[in-house]
């Protein structure tokens, strides 16, 4: 069959992938839109929606089991897991549903399929039917996400080892749920496994969790895990894992005080993501990628390929719906508009959604003092804010980090309640490039989580 020639090709519907054809459409362009799997990509099916909507109702069970400390009489809570899944599902049903009505745009195809590189411009597609399509195009864009990192250790093809996507589809509660990793996958589902009602281990490699984090915020994460009733342990290598009796699994770790074993119902891998890269082919069109199999970019987001651009989760940027969402607003600013958006200098917060959240913007005090900066550090406990006092939340602290020169923000960590919504706040004033002194001086509503950033930063004056 002849190529079918289109002027823009954009591979995958993630975050990104989701905006970017139907905006070059409604700028007049013929678009190849092409999915293999399920329209939203991972956000939609297997990342944000899904695993928030489920957040959502171990909070509430959480909230529920602590109602005789705020004078409520609720009675024993328990955990229809089945019913969270239901609610889970139509969530991301709905989600779907909702990018795929915008998808009636004049102008876009949206092909079904895998597609892979047969040049630097031009593309084929295996059809569910069995059948391939060649299409070309001089734009091409490649949106084509991570996905979860298989577990390598020995036996593990001889269990059921879950995933951050096979977890969400269990109706039964696991008994106990042993974690490999302890970054914010592995946290996330972890306390929300134990809030369900199941026993959880978290087995991580590191001495500390959450390893991008300071010393001090991952401590008290960890703090207030086990707080929660989650075996922590840090400095673990699983070496093999074995089937047990009724089903379950034996694993056996590497400590620093000698190899042990343990046994759960369940093993959830959440070692890392690996990007969809692979069936791509991209060496045919002369695209490289680093030594983890990721897309090289550059701050336009351009490939080693003129024309051909990459976004989101298959670039070894940050691996975050919003981090993807701000690459399709370069790329629609410099495809569309003819401008020149990069991803210089952007400030990438993150969320992890543990409870207290762990709100994070800018640099931690480790990466400034890295960089020989001369700063100032001020942590305030969640226990001397009155809102988090008054809701029983004190749990946590939020941490500030200025350039002590001219007393810019240069970072921040919020372990808090609504600590993602608290940092966000600081964010904001370090895109205004707002000194401490605005965020100690500013009024904010009385009483509420946020007046404890006045009390945070007017600690750089005592």
């Amino acid at each position: 069959m002849a190529d079918q020639h289109y002027d823009a090709i954009v591979i995958g519907t993630s975050q990104g992938g989701r905006f970017l054809p139907i905006e070059l459409a409604k700028a007049g362009r013929k678009v190849a839109l092409i999915e293999r799997d399920q329209l939203g990509g991972v956000c939609v099916n297997r990342g944000c929606t899904p695993t928030k909507t489920m957040v959502a109702s171990a909070r509430l069970a959480y909230q529920a089991s602590r109602g005789a400390e705020y004078g409520v009489r609720i009675g024993p809570v328990s955990v229809d897991l089945a019913a969270v899944r239901e609610r889970k599902r139509a969530m991301v049903a709905g989600a779907r549903q909702n990018y795929a009505s915008r998808l009636t745009q004049e102008g876009l195809d949206l092909i079904e399929g895998e597609a892979h590189f047969t040049g630097p411009k031009s593309v084929e597609i295996a059809l569910p039917n069995g059948g391939t399509r060649q299409i070309s195009a001089p734009l091409v864009v490649i949106d084509t996400g991570a996905r979860p990192r298989p577990l390598a250790i020995t036996g593990a093809g001889e269990v059921p080892v879950l995933d951050s996507t096979s977890i969400m589809e269990l109706d039964q509660l696991p008994e106990h749920l042993i974690i490999l990793g302890g970054g914010y996958i592995g946290l996330e589902f972890g306390q929300m496994f134990r809030r369900f009602g199941s026993e959880v281990t978290i087995i991580h490699r590191a001495a500390r969790l959450l390893k991008n984090e300071d010393e001090d915020v991952s401590d008290e994460v960890a703090i207030i895990l086990r707080d929660d009733g989650i075996t922590v342990s840090t400095s673990s290598t699983p070496v093999r894992v074995d089937p047990a009796d009724g089903g379950r699994v034996r694993l056996s770790i590497r400590t620093e005080s000698g190899e042990r074993q343990l046994e759960g119902s369940h093993l959830l891998s959440a070692i890392g993501r690996v990007p969809n890269t692979e069936a791509l082919t991209a060496e045919v069109a002369g695209i490289r990628l680093d030594d983890h199999g990721f897309i090289e970019v550059d701050e336009y987001l351009e490939t080693s390929v003129r024309g051909v651009y990459a976004m989101g989760d298959v670039t070894a940027g940050p691996a975050f719906t919003h981090s993807s969402y701000n690459d399709y607003r370069i790329l629609h600013a410099n495809l569309i508009r003819n401008e020149k958006a990069s991803t210089r200098d952007r400030i990438v917060p993150y969320t992890v959604f543990i409870d207290p959240q762990l709100g994070r913007a800018g640099m931690t005090e480790r990466e400034a003092r890295a960089q020989g900066r001369a700063i100032r550090v001020a942590k305030l406990p969640m226990s001397a804010v009155i809102r988090a006092i008054e809701t029983g939340e004190t749990r946590g602290f939020m941490k500030a980090v200025i350039d002590a020169d001219n007393g810019q923000i240069l970072g921040c960590a919020v372990l808090g309640s609504e600590g993602g919504e608290i940092m966000t706040m600081i964010q904001v004033a370090m895109l205004g490039k707002l000194t401490y002194t605005a965020m100690a001086d500013a009024i904010f509503t009385h009483p509420l989580l946020a007046e404890g950033l006045n009390t945070l930063f007017a600690m750089f004056d005592t």
